[in-house]
């Protein structure tokens, strides 16, 4: 391919952040890293947090390919891929400097991607930001601009939901599903797609019903009960269906989607509690998300006290499971509290670990990246069990969308498996009034 043809992509700092290989993904094009970028991911650079590996992991990456070349010419990424190069900064172009403040780390980023685009004719240069208003401010002074999207999700209207509506079903299979064994070979039910492991199905005749889920490894559809666990009962399909794969001992890795009161957070707890006797330990973790500008550090008191509003939510459930079960079971789980085999955490707390035979819930799991995911999984040990909950639609993350969050990710790579579940619920349950104001507001 002609050189003329090459295209150029200057990263943003927040790109590095997102996914510290990023550089390997531009095929054959050029890549420019702004010096103003290396001096940010500098900042970053000690720290246990997804961000802090990124920021390290691309510095051992440049260093790999050091060289006077990085700063003149750039040198090759990797065989069929571009050059890589570091631009320093330079005095701000007049156009950059008119409309927009020099003393912003934004805009110096900007500023070079403006001058590298003019000095290069005849080659698209496009910035490429996790920002919003950079990429605004980029498109403003007519240089393209676009979001990192390796590992978007193309459509999210298109996620697999877990779960689906069989009709016209012969009257025979669903009498199957109410006798013993109560299951039938899965050739017995004809259907235009094919089922995925443990996927959920609403078996529905002309007067009978049957909910039922894919056995693929005995390729056999079995009958779904609705069991309580701890005093909370399914109200629904698919809080049925969630509770069920949350109570599989097979299913080890299970995701619940949903907006806010559909039961997912209460759901995982209440299976957890029901499940306790099979793992050493219950561990509830959510990822610490400011919902302003400004973070944690400007909450009065200790590291606890600070903390504890973003963990009050999982509290919050565990006092409806309590008050379902009555004064014994609050005995219970106040004395798991006390022998930590309930344990309630920052996710920040639980990076790093390695969990054996831990039932672990990740709450808001939304505002994860898909690194994040990936790095949470790939800690289990033997035994343990990983429920995701989240909702996709509703992201506090400033550099996420739900495109590119992590619990769309796993749903759209983790469908298919043996050894994973996924429910998507729809239909509020915390109170008329909230669902309405889900469904309307």
């Amino acid at each position: 391919m002609p050189a003329t043809k090459k295209k150029i992509f200057i990263l943003d700092t927040n790109v590095i952040l997102h996914d510290s290989s990023c550089i390997h993904h531009f095929s054959e094009h050029d890549v420019v890293v702004p010096i103003t970028v290396l001096e940010e991911l500098d900042n970053f650079k000690k720290g246990n947090d997804s961000l802090n590996f990124h920021a390290r992991e691309f510095a051992r990456t440049l260093d790999s390919l050091s060289g006077d070349k990085l700063f003149n010419g750039g040198v090759l990424i990797g065989p069929g891929l571009g050059k890589i190069s570091i631009k320093l900064d330079r005095a701000f172009d007049e156009s950059i400097a008119a409309n927009f403040s020099t003393k912003k780390v934004d805009h110096h980023i900007l500023n070079i991607a403006y001058q590298v685009a003019k000095e290069s004719v005849g080659r698209e240069v496009t910035l490429v930001t996790k920002d919003v208003n950079l990429r605004m401010k980029a498109k403003a002074v007519g240089l393209m601009a676009q979001d990192y999207k390796n590992d978007h999700v193309p459509d999210v209207q298109q996620l697999y939901t877990g779960t689906r509506v069989e009709e016209n079903i012969d009257p025979e299979l669903i009498t199957k599903m109410y006798t013993p064994p109560y299951e039938c070979p899965a050739t017995d039910l004809k259907v235009e797609k094919a089922l995925l492991p443990n996927e959920y199905i609403i078996l529905r005749g002309e007067k009978k019903s049957a909910l039922a889920v894919y056995d693929a490894e005995l390729n056999i559809i079995k009958h779904v009960d609705k069991v309580p666990a701890f005093g909370i009962v399914p109200r629904n399909a698919e809080q049925t269906y969630a509770l069920d794969a949350i109570l599989n001992d097979n299913i080890r890795l299970v995701s619940l989607s949903g907006k806010a009161g559909t039961g997912k957070t209460l759901l995982a707890l209440a299976g957890a509690l029901k499940r306790k006797k099979s793992y050493r330990q219950i561990l509830m973790a959510r990822p610490i998300v400011a919902l302003s500008n400004k973070d944690i550090g400007y909450l009065p008191g200790d590291i606890q006290s600070k903390l504890d509003p973003y963990m009050k939510p999982l509290f919050d459930n565990l006092g409806v499971i309590e008050h379902a079960e009555g004064d014994t079971k609050h005995s219970q789980v106040s004395k798991l509290l006390e022998e930590k085999k309930l344990v309630i955490e920052p996710l920040s707390y639980i990076r790093g670990r390695s969990l054996v035979n831990t039932f672990f819930i990740v709450d808001e799991a939304q505002n994860l990246t898909p690194h994040e995911i990936k790095t949470i999984i790939t800690r289990a040990g033997e035994g343990t069990k990983i429920v995701f909950t989240g909702d996709i639609f509703q992201i506090d993350h400033p550099y996420l969308d739900s495109h590119s969050n992590g619990l769309s990710y796993l749903i759209e790579k983790m469908k298919g498996q043996r050894l994973y579940a996924h429910v998507n619920l729809t239909k509020g349950e915390r109170s008329e009034l909230a669902d309405l104001a889900g469904s309307l507001l």
